[in-house]
């Protein structure tokens, strides 16, 4: 199957299918959003139809839940499933210390939430997202629709004082419409091209009225799956302070797809 795919999603199939490794039985797993973790979910339906693997997830958004029920994964409330030993999600920065930038799908309230409420959270990305510093990605703000103008006005006054190289702010649209999150909440996208102290500009963003959460994933992150064009991964372990690589796998792509819907 992979030599049908093309190098990037053969990256993001890669690291998704190792990064399921990390799974064992019994598990309750956090289910991330977005085109890489829809890799991950469907490598993990593979292996509940195969291995008989059984898990519980807690999906970071809607489209994440249809998808895991699809693929045989039984699907829970974080306040049911209440702690959570493991969170798989992608995202779209990560820099040398795993700092993040995620929300490019809007999801970032909840995949923090679910985040931080695991043992552990494993990354699973390629190597066009990794930066030296955060920021060439759009930084996403969640705000509250009531009086989002005047929000986004505060986040511009605010950035005059950070360390951040652009000060752009536009409201997100979704086929001529605002986007709205899962939580009936307006996005907006801070083009800062480079953010010089990711943490505090994390911190006084929270802290304007209005502003529900902020894309910056700051010390959450433990494990990073980086998948490469040719199938290989490498694996990066903040704890452990280790750099492994991985060659290419062979074989057990035949059945992934099976009466999946994408």
């Amino acid at each position: 199957m992979t030599s049908d795919l093309s190098p990037i999603d053969t990256a993001k199939y890669a690291a998704a299918r190792r990064a399921v490794d990390f799974v064992e039985d019994g598990m309750r797993v956090g289910l991330g959003t977005g085109s890489t973790a829809e890799w991950m979910v469907k490598c993990l339906g593979e292996r509940v139809r195969n291995e008989g693997l059984r898990i519980t997830g807690v999906a970071t958004s809607k489209r994440t839940a249809k998808l895991a029920e699809e693929v045989g994964i039984k699907v829970v409330s974080l306040d049911e499933a209440k702690w959570l030993n493991l969170t798989i999600d992608g995202a779209d920065e990560y820099d040398h210390d795993l700092n993040l930038i995620k929300g490019g799908g809007g999801a970032h309230l909840i995949e923090k939430i679910v985040a931080t409420a695991s043992d552990q959270m494993i990354v699973i990305a390629d190597l066009s997202k990794q930066v030296d510093t955060l920021g060439a990605f759009p930084l996403p703000v969640e705000v509250i629709p009531f009086g989002w103008q005047t929000t986004k006005s505060l986040i511009e006054e605010t950035l005059v004082n950070l360390d951040v190289m652009g000060r752009t702010v536009t409201r997100r649209m979704a086929d001529g419409e605002p986007f709205v999150s899962d939580e009936g909440n307006f996005i907006l996208d801070l083009d800062l091209k480079r953010i010089g102290d990711a943490r505090q500009t994390s911190l006084v963003l929270n802290q304007i009225p209005g502003v529900v959460e902020n894309g910056l994933f700051i010390d959450i992150c433990d494990i990073v799956v980086i998948g490469a064009g040719d199938g290989s991964v490498e694996l990066r372990d903040l704890s452990r302070g280790t750099i492994d690589h991985e060659p290419a796998r062979e074989g057990g792509e035949e059945n992934m797809f099976v009466e999946i819907d994408d």
